[in-house]
């Protein structure tokens, strides 16, 4: 039987890893699920994009889609996550 990280677990690791980046990056959400576990990463996506939605909702969390932030309804297809009010770097 596979232990499952629960709420809190993702929800630590989704923030540590947007703290860890720096200002104007991102992260994917199967960077958060591959940490969290090596095998069977891939189950792990739909809880985390649950936690990431309500990190959103809180404010603690940007969801973005093609480098543009988006509400967190709109977290679906392909999705980066970052700290909210950070400055993306110049082009």
């Amino acid at each position: 039987m596979t232990n499952r990280p629960d709420r809190d677990a993702i929800q630590a690791e989704i923030l540590r890893q947007t703290e860890a980046c720096a200002p104007g990056r991102s992260i994917s959400p199967s960077d958060v699920a591959q940490a969290l576990s090596a095998e069977g990463w891939q189950s792990l996506l739909g809880p985390i994009r649950q936690v990431a939605m309500a990190l959103a909702q809180a404010g603690r969390l940007e969801v973005l889609r093609k480098g543009k932030p988006v509400g967190p309804e709109a977290l679906r297809g392909v999705v980066r996550l970052r700290r909210p009010g950070t400055i993306p770097p110049p082009d």
